[in-house]
């Protein structure tokens, strides 16, 4: 097994130029997909004010005289970002993968794998199922008072900027049994610390979901409970990551 990592090991001036070539790889693509995306950027932001059509919304104003060629900037650069990122973990994938021994590659791979899955499985229920009721809330508060009507008419800046919040809230957020499985896997925590903090990790998941979400209970709910299920789903993948190491370890033993 040491004649394995040793064999991928090179000098440091092969580790640098290697990295910037994986660096230039994700700039490269990031910039395509930016590309891209700013071409099609008007209906990708028709797709996303859909929620707020959904909530009875049908203006958005712009404060500012670019304002709207930068909505479509920062709509094209989200985009690029959420479209690029496969591209940019494979780019890390293969720098890294070299300097890990063989069991390491295939024990990492399926994380890989999951990361891009998880996060569009995120941002899907927020787009779909928090942001619409959360807009509802939200605009629950116009009406008469006392002789003056009280009317939202939302930037379409600030508007974007709670759409981004949300989508990117709920994906990052919904990463959390690959960063628990990638600890326990680096020795940083055991199966059985999680299974202790479990109490505390439902009140840190309903605290997160606070911090993300506006201040209604709809979307933190929405939030907070999909987290604590996958809490006990990476538990679940720990243990049987356990178990297959413990088998591999015993099928190596009677080999040796």
């Amino acid at each position: 097994m040491s004649d394995e990592l040793d064999a991928s090991r090179a000098p440091l001036l092969d580790h640098l130029v290697e990295l910037r070539r994986r660096l230039l790889y994700s700039a490269g693509a990031l910039v395509l997909a930016f590309a891209i995306s700013l071409y099609f950027a008007r209906p990708i932001l028709t797709l996303l004010v859909r929620p707020l059509r959904a909530a009875g919304q049908l203006v958005l104003i712009n404060t500012d005289v670019y304002g709207g060629f930068m909505v479509q900037v920062k709509v094209a650069f989200f985009t690029a970002v959420m479209v690029s990122f496969p591209v940019t973990a494979n780019q890390v994938w293969r720098f890294v993968a070299p300097g890990l021994y063989r069991q390491e590659r295939r024990a990492l791979l399926p994380f890989l794998l999951a990361t891009p899955i998880l996060f569009t499985m995120g941002a899907a229920l927020a787009y779909f199922f928090v942001i619409p009721p959360a807009l509802h809330f939200l605009f629950s508060f116009q009406g008469d008072l006392g002789g003056v009507t009280q009317r939202a008419f939302p930037d379409v800046s600030s508007y974007l900027k709670v759409v981004m919040q949300f989508l990117f809230g709920f994906g990052f957020a919904f990463l959390m049994p690959v960063l628990l499985m990638l600890l326990e896997r680096a020795g940083i925590v055991t199966r059985e610390q999680l299974v202790g903090l479990r109490r505390y990790a439902i009140v840190a998941n309903f605290a997160v979901a606070a911090l993300l979400t506006p201040p209604d209970p709809w979307s933190m709910m929405m939030l907070a409970l999909p987290l604590v299920v996958l809490y006990e789903f990476a538990l679940i993948g720990i243990r049987l990551t356990e178990r297959s190491r413990a088998r591999e370890a015993a099928r190596a033993l009677v080999e040796s």
